[in-house]
């Protein structure tokens, strides 16, 4: 990307570069926001690959498929590159078109990808299955040597976790359970809600031991205390009043 700056003029290049660095920090807390400052990048520089490319990854987090698919074929035309494919699959996808991703996961392009691109595409076709109504295919999908394998890879989680969600969705809920284990097993950065997949699977209930509803019911009987409290003062003091009334009365027949 610093490459890519380079060519444009310095003060230029510097504001790109500092709407970047907001997305990428954005992207995941704040995905609205993130796609903004894409925006922005994009009116200063689209003829930067790496601009394309964050504005896709930006509308894609928002679910802007239609749009993020588009900022994808940008930045692959523009780079040459074939990273973004899984990616460019998973959009189609996301606008209802899982046939599309399929025949995506059979070109060329993937043979050029990464081991971790291979997994990602994986999963991709997998979720495609899916989308489908073809659950056993989607297992078959994600059967493979990364599966199998004991090594732990940034992508193991993920790819034990589609599995095992895979399973749970065919039926195979005791199998779904060992895969959601290992997943977890792998899951060190907690990227994946295995854990409570796994507690759902169990029947543990998890209870919070500060149980809002509690604290409102005693508030609601210290405020009918309150005011239980104020009529019966209020109560007394006019019977207070009534006897006054009544002393003074007799006070003036005596006189």
């Amino acid at each position: 990307m610093r490459q890519e700056l380079m060519s444009l003029p310095k003060g230029l290049a510097d504001d790109v570069a500092r709407n970047l660095v907001m997305v990428a920090q954005l992207i995941d807390e704040d995905p609205e926001k993130a796609y903004g400052y894409s925006r922005v990048a994009l009116r200063l520089a689209s003829r930067v690959a790496a601009v394309r490319e964050a504005a896709g990854f930006a509308a894609y987090a928002n679910q802007k498929y239609s749009e993020a698919l588009a900022e994808f074929r940008a930045a692959r035309r523009m780079s040459g590159g074939v990273d973004l494919w899984p990616v460019m699959a998973d959009c189609e996808r996301g606008l209802g078109r899982p046939e599309r991703a399929l025949a995506m996961a059979g070109e060329p392009e993937v043979q050029k990808l990464d081991k971790a691109g291979q997994v990602e595409m994986r999963l991709v076709a997998a979720g495609a299955r899916r989308d489908m109504g073809q659950l056993e295919a989607a297992i078959v999908t994600l059967q493979s040597p990364e599966l199998a394998s004991s090594a732990n890879h940034p992508w193991t989680a993920r790819l034990r976790y589609a599995y095992a969600d895979a399973l749970l969705a065919a039926g195979r809920e005791q199998e779904a359970r060992e895969w959601f284990a290992k997943a977890l097993e792998a899951d060190k950065d907690g990227a994946t809600d295995a854990s409570d997949r796994l507690a759902e699977l169990d029947g543990v209930e998890f209870v919070d031991a500060f149980d809002e509803s509690d604290d409102e019911a005693e508030d609601r009987d210290d405020a009918e205390a309150g005011v239980d409290g104020d009529e019966a003062d209020e109560a007394d003091d006019a019977e207070d009043d009534g006897d006054a009334h009544a002393d003074a009365d007799e006070d003036d027949e005596r006189r």
